[in-house]
């Protein structure tokens, strides 16, 4: 009974000793398995933060160009002009453009920086439009707003 009972004893720890494995091989898998889960998470969370910054800076760069072409515009805005010369057609469109991309700044940036498009907007379209007083300079009535538009976004993409 004791070669007995000294084998069932050698089976019990071993059977403890397997199940003691499986336990910290289970316990290792998961803690890798939960790692390899968060590592990813964060590496999507990097892809998209670098996508989002990508696509504000193309917005960006957007607005700016299309703010040059307007403020262009503005300098040579004719004396005279209807809605069928050459310098409404082309500024028509300029401005068109400059609308959207200042409506696309909303939706991607914080409002100080919409706030501050949307005042050099309204500065440029002005300008486009009704011209400026006698002797007021174009570049330096848009400079202002530009400015701070430009600090706005600065301060926003880092």
């Amino acid at each position: 009974m004791t070669g007995m009972s000294g084998q069932v004893w050698v089976s019990l720890i071993s059977m403890g000793g397997v199940a003691l494995g499986g336990m910290l091989s289970y316990l290792v898998q998961h803690r890798t398995q939960l790692s390899a889960e968060r590592a990813e998470r964060q590496r999507q969370q990097v892809a998209l933060s670098e996508a989002r910054r990508a696509e504000r800076l193309t917005l960006l760069e957007r607005f700016v160009e299309v703010g040059a072409e307007a403020e262009r515009a503005a300098f040579s805005r004719p004396a005279e002009w209807d809605d069928t010369h050459d310098w409404y057609l082309t500024t028509r469109d300029v401005m068109n453009r400059l609308w959207v991309a200042e409506r696309l700044i909303r939706i991607q940036f914080p409002l100080p920086v919409h706030d501050a498009a949307r005042a050099y907007f309204l500065d440029l379209n002005r300008t486009v439009w009704e011209s400026l007083p006698d002797g007021e300079s174009v570049r330096d009535y848009l400079e202002d707003n530009r400015l701070v538009f430009l600090d706005a976004a600065r301060a926003v993409m880092g």
